[in-house]
């Protein structure tokens, strides 16, 4: 009999280890990543530190921009741009900053590229001291973010999508993903019927005592269904639903998967699967790595299925940072993802969503 249970026990293990293997290797398999690079190495960095990438295809060129300065926060703190053309992206530039009429300055916060069906590219952004005390702006480009015009300043109590892209429905409707936190942390949608011109809110979605959440990202559904993701300070990614078209909401709840307080951003794919980027710790404020990729059919239940970037020293795990990831489809089907690397540049993948079986 104890031979018995011994030969159990010993393949009970054997099981769990090819299981863990299995999970492992799933995890860590990167056929489906076609480009992996900087878009500047560090020793070229113009800026000490960034963050906040977002990312747009516009005609044949994607452009990507961020925040870039001395540190968070700090005054010198511009919004700076890069373009890929063919296989090179060009130098960095500072497009817009925080100077004032009357000499002063603050920093820039959180740009957002957005490319409408019709229209210029849009670059929306933050000026202000601190994210309770910002305004909302935006600039175009009528020529794929070589040019930009000046600056155009939004209306009070309108922030444009304060961290993740834009989304642009059938019938025209332009629904941008915003929050506040002003007054605890608060989701919002703005929705403008004129392509931009002017702006309605919906008001806050969500009980901050509940939920404080913040940097909504949208999901489309189809059939008039929508679904936002959003950064919390419970630990976890939460959501609710929209079935008409982003004009009233359900009660926020848990999404059930971990967030440790960072920006998330996620992409509806062509083929109707849901694709996710995040950090999946729950340590509040505290570890920015690992970054993972995880997908859905149903926008619930979500499986990880690749980590872009993983721990490299568990010991100086809070000196790493790979973060604020901003991601979208192109129509040649392939998946752009652009995140914080370290604060020292950022990161540019592409991924093939073919190559994912789940």
């Amino acid at each position: 009999m104890l031979k018995l249970q011994t030969l159990f026990f010993v393949f009970f293990l054997l099981v769990v280890s090819c299981t863990n293997n299995e999970i492992s290797e799933k995890k860590m398999d990167k056929s489906a990543i076609v480009i992996e690079e900087f878009i500047y190495q560090i020793e070229d960095a113009l800026t000490p530190q960034c963050h906040a990438s977002t990312i747009a295809a516009t005609g044949n060129v994607i452009v990507a921009a961020w925040f870039g300065g001395t540190a968070e926060k700090n005054d010198d703190v511009g919004i700076w741009l890069s373009r890929k053309v063919g296989n090179r992206w060009s130098t960095p530039k500072e497009i817009v900053n925080g100077v004032q009429d009357d000499g002063s300055r603050f920093p820039c916060w959180n740009p957002v590229l957005f490319q409408p069906k019709d229209g210029p590219l849009m670059l929306f952004y933050k000026v202000g001291p601190n994210p309770r005390k910002w305004w909302g702006l935006y600039v175009t480009s009528e020529d794929n973010g070589v040019t930009w015009g000046k600056p155009i300043r939004l209306p009070d109590g309108i922030y444009g999508p304060i961290k993740n892209k834009s989304v642009e429905l059938s019938n025209g409707i332009i629904l941008s993903p915003t929050s506040t936190e002003d007054d605890g942390w608060k989701v919002q949608i703005e929705i403008s019927a004129d392509r931009g011109k002017t702006w309605l809110s919906t008001g806050d979605l969500n009980d901050s005592d509940e939920f404080g959440a913040i940097q909504p990202t949208i999901l489309l559904h189809g059939k008039d269904t929508l679904q936002i993701l959003c950064r919390t300070k419970n630990n976890v990614i939460s959501h609710c639903w929209s079935f008409d078209n982003g004009n009233n909401w359900s009660k926020m709840e848990s999404l059930g998967l971990p967030n440790p307080n960072s920006g998330i951003d996620a992409v509806t794919l062509s083929d109707g699967r849901f694709l996710l980027v995040y950090n999946p710790t729950d340590k509040n404020w505290g570890d920015r790595v690992p970054l993972s990729v995880a997908i859905s059919k149903d926008g619930k239940k979500w499986e990880e299925i690749l980590e872009l970037e993983s721990v490299t020293n568990p010991e100086t795990t809070n000196e790493e940072e790979y973060s604020y990831p901003s991601v979208i489809q192109t129509k040649d089907g392939l998946v752009h993802i652009v995140y914080t690397w370290n604060r020292k540049t950022v990161k540019y993948v592409v991924l093939d969503p073919s190559k994912i079986k789940v």
